[in-house]
């Protein structure tokens, strides 16, 4: 795509200038595979916290390069909001978690229940349930936990595996599905 110029802007500049806001409409992807292998010219992720109280509806990557300050609103988004602890997410993790929305082809963002967890915070999740890993991918920011009221938990979890990038964790009796960047396998009932 080439760079056409209209009063001194050029269509990529006047694209990353808008891409950090909130956006109200994107194209859909038809596939998530495609998707990741940069099918597409943007990429973008909606979630909300029922914890925090915050909303992200962005564009965080555009024909092949991420957004930094998306990016940084995505980190900060999936803090720790336990103990406010901030860190990088890995950008495969957001990349599937986006792959995964577009094929369930819904524009009701992501409820966000964990996303990166202080080692304080895996502790105290640990000494309270069996099912946290003590070296989970969320100490890492590599991993999340995602809930939509509008699709299932199996739909969600066959959304996110089609996508062969990662793991893919099913828990019907909580009512969310774990997405992650490590090694491609599932779980769960």
């Amino acid at each position: 795509m080439t760079d056409t110029k209209s009063g001194g802007f050029t269509r990529r500049g006047l694209l990353a200038a808008f891409a950090a806001t909130t956006i109200t409409a994107a194209p859909t992807f038809a596939n998530a595979a495609g998707f990741l292998r940069g099918g597409g010219d943007i990429r973008r992720i909606k979630m909300y916290s029922g914890r925090t109280g915050e909303r992200i509806d962005m564009i965080y990557w555009i024909e092949g390069d991420y957004i930094g300050d998306a990016i940084k609103e995505v980190h900060h988004f999936m803090r720790d909001w336990r103990t406010d602890d901030v860190k990088s997410i890995d950008l495969r993790t957001i990349d599937i978690m986006a792959a995964a929305h577009n094929l369930l082809d819904v524009s009701e963002p992501y409820m966000l229940l964990s996303g990166y967890r202080s080692p304080q915070t895996n502790a105290m999740l640990r000494s309270k349930s069996s099912g946290v890993a003590r070296n989970s991918l969320h100490l890492k920011g590599q991993a999340a936990d995602l809930r939509l009221n509008s699709r299932s938990v199996n739909q969600m979890y066959r959304a996110a595996a089609a996508c062969k990038a990662g793991g893919v964790g099913r828990y019907s009796g909580s009512n969310f599905v774990h997405m992650d960047c490590g090694p491609v396998r599932t779980w769960g009932g």
